[in-house]
């Protein structure tokens, strides 16, 4: 089997990893540091420079220059760089690419495979960008993990006997994540994710950097383009001052002319107070994703037993403090942040080689964005198109398989064109459409015929959509890869083949009608004060047949059966045949 390389994709700062004689490790580049700069640049000979080379020609030369590229990952957008337009994907693929040959110079042969991190909040164009970047740079990306379940996996990785409930806050350079879990018994369970694509350490900076400007009369966005030198000076001074912070108490801002001159009798002074009172309205965007995860996971933050930050703008005293006032603890940093999700991604990668140190980890994940389809609603006698209906919702375990009942719009109506989405609005205007499945020849009937919908997702990130129609027992089906697009045709039908086994059809199951079917006659049998409680029971046992979820029905299963026990007419299994059920169908 070809070695796994485990690669953390930032947008400010990458680095490689592998896991090696039994743990993992990081891959040092040419200059002999972890950290690659995700810079690309473009001398005037036409030579493309990575990393440090091209973070020292951003201040000089910013015209020759990207960063920060992460951010338009899975959009059309393209960047001009040195007279040349680049796509952001191309761009990462050319990031990857120096960390390829790192990794190759530092293990001595080729690297074709790797796992990449991502932030937990991308959509699915995001990820299917960041796949094809691998590609674009000669590599197989096994797997594509969320940058939290990496850093988690590093601290379960050395601390497998623990059994508690850790919360990951992920602010790296242009994204933010949080990312609630429990480990027990070698196992990691993702309970929930949230966060914001565009929310980093250089949105700090940005906003340092437009408080210096106002100051001198100037706007940060006009000033970017009419003054690339200026801003690409005070960019540096702002991050550098930012970056003392961490360690002095106060720091000071050299405030440069419009040809990016320094005077030095020109300055601004900066302490922890200031900086705090300048980023206030980051640090709100910061609070809501926290709440939601929480909130998601239905866990106070005081049951949380370890806060893990990672990313290097965790680092900022302002951050820190945050973390340290809402949990009533202080943030666990064990490994370095800026690491630490680059260690996770090679134990990833050992997991799927099956290597012996990991034998006994497991780890389970979450969708972190809902999953549904487009639907009708009918307002006043007028019907309305564009709305959203869930089917899978976010931070349900993966794998997972959900269905749910939809139906006709109009009588006779012939065919549907169901239309996939991700995402959490109510319409699907603001939602990122996935694909769809063209649903024909259905019988004629009245408005309302039903018509099953099932969606089985997967942690490839293969989303297989099967819509069937009871009036016929007709099936349509299509499998959406998405980020999944690297899987060869053999690795694809596999993938298929196991999802099969997450389907669950508990309403073609004779045993549970049975047990319907008599919980119905003992609603008659039982008094009034307890008829209501019986047909709840039913209702909420009907409703898991319906939805597929093994979890959901053995509860709502076990609920029915014990409030029958509750009233007296327990119910024997025995007792009943597959023909007395078709006599009562009958």
């Amino acid at each position: 089997m070809d070695l796994i390389v485990g690669i953390d994709l930032g947008t400010t700062n990458s680095l490689c990893s592998v896991f090696k004689d039994g743990h993992p490790v990081l891959i040092p580049n040419t200059h002999g540091s972890f950290l690659t700069p995700s810079v690309i640049g473009i001398l005037e000979d036409g030579q493309i420079v990575v990393g440090a080379s091209a973070k020292e020609l951003r201040v000089t030369h910013p015209e020759r220059t990207a960063s920060v590229f992460k951010r338009s990952m899975g959009t059309d957008r393209t960047i001009e760089v040195g007279g040349q337009s680049f796509t952001a994907t191309k761009l990462s693929s050319l990031v990857l690419c120096a960390l390829r040959r790192d990794a190759e110079a530092f293990l001595g042969c080729r690297v074709k495979e790797v796992v990449v991190t991502v932030p937990a909040y991308f959509n699915d164009n995001q990820r299917q960008a960041t796949k094809q970047a691998g590609e674009m740079a000669g590599l197989k990306v096994r797997r594509i993990i969320n940058e939290p379940t990496a850093a988690a996996l590093t601290y379960g990785f050395h601390d497998r006997g623990a059994e508690k409930h850790l919360m990951v806050i992920d602010l790296g350079g242009g994204t933010f994540d949080v990312t609630l879990m429990e480990i027990f018994e070698g196992t990691l369970e993702i309970i929930s994710t949230a966060g914001e694509s565009m929310l980093g350490g250089e949105d700090f900076t940005d906003r340092l950097m437009a408080t210096v400007l106002k100051k001198e009369g100037l706007h940060l966005e006009t000033t970017e383009m009419k003054q690339p030198l200026r801003t690409a000076r005070l960019r540096e001074e702002c991050e550098m001052a930012k970056r003392q912070l961490m360690t002095d108490g106060n720091s000071r801002i050299r405030l440069p002319d419009a040809q990016g001159t320094f005077d030095e009798s020109k300055a601004l002074q900066l302490n922890p107070d200031v900086f705090a009172k300048i980023v206030q309205p980051l640090m709100r965007r910061i609070r809501d994703p926290i709440n939601k995860a929480l909130r998601d996971g239905d866990c106070p933050p005081e049951k949380i037993d370890d806060v893990i930050l990672v990313g290097g703008a965790t680092r900022m005293p302002v951050m820190q403090k945050f973390v340290a006032d809402f949990f009533k603890k202080r943030p666990l940093v064990s490994f370095n942040p800026d690491e630490v999700v680059a260690l996770g991604a090679a134990v990833q990668a050992a997991l799927i080689g099956d290597d012996a140190a990991v034998d006994e980890m497991v780890m389970t994940d979450v969708c972190p964005f809902t999953l549904g389809v487009e639907v009708a609603k009918e307002f006043g006698g007028r019907v309305s198109s564009g709305y959203y209906q869930p089917v899978i919702h976010r931070n349900t375990t993966i794998p997972v398989s959900r269905e749910e009942q939809f139906g006709t719009m109009v009588p006779n109506q012939q065919e549907v064109l169901l239309m996939v989405y991700q995402g959490e609005s109510r319409k699907v205007a603001d939602n990122l459409c996935l694909g769809e499945l063209r649903i024909v020849d259905i019988p004629p009937g009245p408005a309302g015929t039903e018509i099953l919908v099932r969606f089985t997702y997967d942690l490839n990130g293969l989303l297989e959509v099967e819509a069937m129609l009871p009036s016929t027992g007709r099936k349509f089906n299509t499998v959406l890869t998405n980020h999944s697009s690297s899987l060869s045709s053999e690795e694809l039908a596999t993938a298929v083949a196991e999802m099969q086994k997450l389907k669950f059809y508990p309403r073609d199951d004779l045993q549970h009608q049975r047990l319907v079917l008599y919980g119905e006659r003992m609603v008659g049998e039982v008094g009034p004060f307890h008829r209501q409680q019986l047909e709840d029971a039913i209702d909420v046992f009907e409703h898991a047949m319906s939805m597929g979820d093994r979890e959901l029905f053995d509860r709502a299963r076990l609920g029915l059966l014990m409030t029958l026990e509750q009233m007296g007419v327990g119910y024997d299994e025995t007792d009943e045949t597959d023909e007395d059920v078709a006599g009562d169908r009958r």
